[in-house]
């Protein structure tokens, strides 16, 4: 038989947020590998898995997770993590890699499984889909993240303002993710297109370190770096009005 790895979105923190289907998988594979930076401090992910599956079967696999700089230390990583987690696969028919929000939306589960593919002939990779920060903020704050025939454009700011300031010109809802260490330029760049009054941030959702705030507020202060903006765009026409 083929072994099997499944990326698992398990949300944003709360543990709460993690889909039936999530925890079920969670629980069906043989060993469940959670990514931890270099520092071994737990991360969301598995504080999140620990609730659902018992810590012996918690597999920790230490990634590059804020390695921008230099690529080859970064990709190095990846090789070491692939290889890893490629072993487990050998001895395991079942193998679930645990990632916060979605596998598929930014999830360092995309590089691990293009590296498993090529170390485990015949391989089957599967994703099962979580809860991203984006809805968690929506939800917590009241922010409606679209309407009617409204875009919805996702910007990582590790990216650059640049990137950020070109989508806030646009038509419709802008949702930057990972801004915490620009958050003084993402500020100007609402205030630049006249964003800033209905727009909100968070970080630690879920967690008992919770911010959720009025972008307006934003004073230069440094802020997590997994911190998530929602800048929804006027809505002037009523109920009905982007329809």
């Amino acid at each position: 038989m083929s072994s099997r790895l499944v990326g698992v979105g398990v949300g944003p923190g709360d543990p709460e947020l993690v889909t039936v289907k999530g925890v079920n998988a969670l629980r069906a594979a043989e060993i469940v590998v959670v990514p931890v930076m270099d520092t071994g401090e737990q991360g969301r992910a598995e504080a999140t898995v620990v609730h659902y599956v018992p810590r012996e079967k918690v597999v920790r696999v230490v990634f590059a997770l804020n390695e921008r700089s230099d690529r080859t230390r970064r990709e190095a990583a990846w090789d070491a993590a692939g290889e890893r987690v490629a072993g487990l696969l050998e001895r395991h028919r079942s193998v679930a890699f645990a990632t916060i929000g979605d596998p598929n939306v930014y999830s360092t589960f995309t590089y691990l499984a293009q590296t498993i593919t090529e170390l485990v002939p015949g391989v089957v990779v599967e994703t099962v889909p979580g809860i991203t920060a984006m809805q968690d903020l929506a939800a917590r704050s009241g922010a409606v993240l679209t309407e009617g025939t409204e875009p919805l454009t996702l910007v990582p700011v590790t990216a650059g303002a640049a990137a950020l300031k070109e989508a806030l010109a646009g038509p419709g809802t802008v949702v930057a993710y990972k801004f915490g260490r620009q958050a003084t330029e993402v500020a100007e760049a609402l205030r630049e297109t006249g964003r800033i009054g209905d727009a909100v941030w968070g970080s630690a959702l879920g967690l008992p370190e919770e911010s959720v705030r009025p972008a307006a507020e934003l004073d230069g202060a440094p802020l997590p770096y997994l911190s998530t903006l929602i800048a929804p765009p006027r809505r002037d026409g009523g109920r009905g009005g982007k329809l």
